[in-house]
């Protein structure tokens, strides 16, 4: 059987059609195979498709509240930073020095992103170092219009009994009032503890509640005992009462007015660890002055790029005086090769003494004489 060709008299469709639009230009739509209208209609709708989700690519279903980064005892506000993070691409790789600082040296940290549905329901969603971050959950994620500054929760997200407003507030407006002023905080058992409202106050601004745990507050004063957080504390009717939390508890704020601020605790409060009730205010009696010098922690190095020296400069102060030079023989190994280095030493004088901050660059001489 010969092959069909024009020359023998016989032109295919697609030739026709061929010559027609070269002689008189493009042939209609009604003149096209009916595949190839099909085949035309189906890249259309898929086309427009495209251009529709493309427009739409950065409305998410969850519109960002605020961003953290750290551990839920140590973590810091970064908000602002993953607004730069999303205008730079549309997912990214949880990594540590993506933050510009470390708010928990030698944790692995979580990136956690608080946010809002449609339908009003807050989440949290957590990121851990390693983790990749897609931002097509979010709304409005490339062009940052999101994170507001009157945000007051915490890591938890929005704080209990807080209402439809989540964690908005407006200079803590009634959201850090509760019942009670603190007067003091001690930790450690009845017979072993210390006085730890500095602490607590470091502690308060950086969230609302905590897990407590004894390496939050860098000394152990009953080692092998259970310990407990005792916060001692006045209500509106002048009633003193203990606040008592186990090793393991939460910590939760809401009790406690001006928590976030920071604005309570008494220094001329000395009732002890029973709170003394219904005692108010004594002045200390000569007996019972404490001039003992207490390294709570010590740090080493910049940046950060920090090594925990506390049982070092403990050892070095055990004659109640520190006074050494600072250098790399602190510390097992340099922590910064080739950068100046600080030693940090957070200290307080007596059982009940408030806690101090001493600093030193490497190459001089630190002395601390209670």
């Amino acid at each position: 059987m010969k092959a069909l060709s024009a020359s023998s008299g016989f032109m295919s469709p697609t030739s026709s059609i061929s010559r027609t639009a070269a002689t008189r230009g493009p042939a209609p739509v009604s003149l096209l195979p009916q595949w190839l209208r099909r085949w035309l209609l189906v890249a259309l709708t898929l086309l427009t498709a495209s251009t529709a989700f493309a427009y739409n690519d950065d409305d998410g279903d969850w519109q960002i509240v605020n961003a953290r980064y750290g551990t839920a005892q140590r973590n810091i506000d970064v908000t602002s930073r993953l607004k730069e993070l999303a205008r730079e691409d549309r997912s990214f790789k949880v990594r540590n020095e993506l933050f510009r600082e470390d708010p928990a040296v030698g944790d692995r940290k979580t990136l956690r992103i608080i946010a809002k549905g449609r339908n009003g329901e807050w989440r949290n969603f957590d990121y851990r170092e390693g983790d990749w971050v897609d931002g097509s959950k979010f709304t409005g994620w490339s062009r940052g219009d999101w994170g507001h500054h009157d945000w007051n929760g915490s890591w938890d997200g929005p704080r209990p009994g807080s209402g439809g407003n989540g964690g908005y507030g407006n200079n803590n407006d009634g959201q850090d009032d509760g019942d009670w002023a603190i007067l003091q905080a001690r930790y450690g058992t009845a017979d072993r503890n210390i006085d730890v409202t500095g602490r607590l106050k470091e502690l308060a601004r950086a969230d609302r509640r905590f897990k407590l745990a004894n390496e939050l507050f860098r000394e152990d004063p009953a080692v092998g005992a259970r310990k407990t957080l005792r916060i001692t504390a006045r209500g509106r009717n002048g009633e003193i009462r203990n606040f008592d939390y186990r090793e393991g508890d939460w910590v939760d704020g809401n009790n406690f007015t001006g928590w976030g601020r920071g604005n309570w605790g008494d220094g001329q409060w000395n009732g002890g660890w029973d709170g003394r009730p219904g005692g108010g205010y004594q002045q200390p009696r000569p007996e019972q002055s404490d001039n003992r010098l207490i390294i709570n922690r010590a740090t080493y190095g910049t940046g950060n790029r920090q090594l925990d020296v506390t049982d070092r400069i403990r050892y070095l102060s055990r004659g109640g005086v520190l006074d050494i030079k600072v250098n790399n023989s602190l510390a097992d190994r340099d922590p910064a090769v080739g950068d100046t280095k600080w030693l940090k030493v957070y200290y307080q004088v007596g059982a009940r003494g408030q806690e101090r901050v001493a600093d030193a660059r490497e190459g001089t001489q630190l002395r601390i004489k209670p």
